[in-house]
């Protein structure tokens, strides 16, 4: 198969969206389609997006967070999750006791060291001869005074696991070394180590689009008769079908995906059982992410099982999912730069409820982890705001997975009907733009 641009694929994406039946889409190799890089690839395009971002961005982000030099310690195995970030892609983990350090300059520049005897990757340059320093704590306490920094920033962090990778022994390892001159000018690295894991630059956008691009066509073939087969199908077997699908294709999932059902039945819940058989009728749903390049993906959409005599989605199953879109419009329309993410839940859910709309709102970075350091947009179960992590205010260049559902009431079914929808978009120059098009109608699965 002839391979085809970017652009030209989200096209042909988007074109699909509109038909009711995707079982030819369904038939392609996607990993051909979509140009899925060997492993030798992948980590030749992770180091020079490592190697931008400590250049191009990190400068300016230590700038802002006023941190004259960021030390991140981790031994094997153990691994501080920053730290992780910014090993060389052929890196699997920390070897012994892995020192990284990253000084800001007089000329605005940052220089990135290892306290190691040798190179780590094309960033990091070795700060550490053994044979004239035999003691590697010894040499960092010396490369600090050499740089006689002014604010030192460890990753501690009473707010965001991701960024609290210090672990205490070599916390009180550093702090027997460290004069006391030092230990008076150590800060916590929370607000630089989230600015550094929330931040993307434009190659990594690149990346997310075509890999969200990607996860939905993952999704659409899952959702297609090339898999379901209705009264013969069950949820298990298609939640272990996107697991082997994303194998197949030389990826990982970064959870376990799950699909749920809701039919008629009105004593009937939304059902994750993985026994339940899949009939015509039946309203699916699915949560499903993948790993790549150092990047995830977390999306959530709907598939209807078409009746026998039906060519289309009952009505008020379409209506549904436009509650479930408008909420999403109110959420977007609230993102502004320099706002917590409290006060975008708080204004979110009143215009919401004003709308006649049943919110939950629980939307969430996504970058570098699936649920990722930034600003968070309520939890399932604190739809009043989050404390912390929910007061850190909204950046420029950050990604979020749209997370949220809708509770709709359907005369037909007697019962309530859950709209559950997850979009990624990245949030820039003040304008919230889903990485690829989002699900503005129901996939629909034909009865065979």
């Amino acid at each position: 198969m002839q391979k085809i641009n970017f652009f030209k694929k989200l096209y042909i994406f988007t074109t699909l969206i509109f038909v009711n039946s995707f079982t030819a889409y369904a038939e392609q190799d996607l990993g051909e389609e979509f140009n899925i890089l060997s492993m030798q690839e992948r980590s030749e395009l992770v180091d020079r997006i490592l190697s931008k971002r400590v250049v191009q961005l990190l400068p300016q982000l230590m700038s802002e967070t006023n941190i004259d030099m960021w030390i991140l310690i981790s031994r094997e195995n153990n691994e501080d999750a920053v730290l992780k970030t910014l090993l060389p892609s052929t890196w699997m983990g920390a070897r012994r006791r892995t020192i990284l350090m990253f000084t800001r300059m007089d000329d605005g520049t940052v220089k990135a060291e290892a306290m190691s005897r040798y190179d780590v990757g094309n960033v990091f340059k070795k700060a550490w001869d053994k044979e004239s320093q035999p003691d590697q704590m010894l040499a960092l306490i010396e490369l600090i005074q050499a740089r006689d920094p002014n604010r030192i920033a460890l990753n501690q962090s009473a707010h965001y696991e991701i960024a609290d990778g210090l672990v205490a022994t070599e916390r009180d390892l550093l702090f027997s070394y460290l004069p006391n001159k030092y230990r008076e000018r150590i800060v916590s690295g929370e607000d630089l180590a989230v600015s550094w894991l929330e931040t993307r630059i434009v190659e990594e956008v690149q990346a997310h689009q075509e890999m969200v691009a990607l996860t939905k066509a993952i999704i659409r073939k899952g959702f297609s008769n090339a898999v379901i087969r209705p009264r013969k199908t069950t949820v298990g077997d298609l939640v272990w079908w996107f697991r082997d699908e994303v194998s197949k294709l030389g990826l990982q999932t970064w959870f376990q995906p799950s699909v749920r059902l809701q039919r008629k039945y009105k004593n009937m819940a939304v059902s994750e059982d993985p026994d339940l058989i899949i009939l015509p009728g039946d309203l699916l749903h699915v949560d499903f992410g993948i790993s790549y390049l150092r990047l995830n993906t977390d999306i959530q959409q709907h598939a209807y099982v078409l009746k026998p005599e039906e060519k289309r989605a009952p009505k008020f199953l379409i209506n549904a999912l436009n509650v479930g879109n408008k909420l999403q419009d109110i959420l977007t329309s609230n993102f502004e730069q320099g706002i917590s993410g409290n006060e975008i839940l708080s204004k979110s859910r009143e215009q919401a409820l004003l709308n006649g709309i049943k919110p939950m709102i629980y939307s969430h970075p996504i970058g570098f982890h699936g649920h990722a350091a930034g600003t968070t947009i309520g939890k399932w179960d604190s739809q009043h705001g989050v404390p912390g992590e929910g007061d850190r205010l909204l950046r420029n260049n950050t990604a979020y997975a749209i997370e949220l559902n809708a509770t709709v009431y359907s005369e037909e079914w007697q019962k309530d009907i859950v709209i559950m929808l997850e979009e990624n978009a990245l949030f820039s120059q003040g304008k919230v733009n889903y990485l690829a098009p989002r699900q503005e109608e129901l996939i629909l699965v034909n009865y065979k």
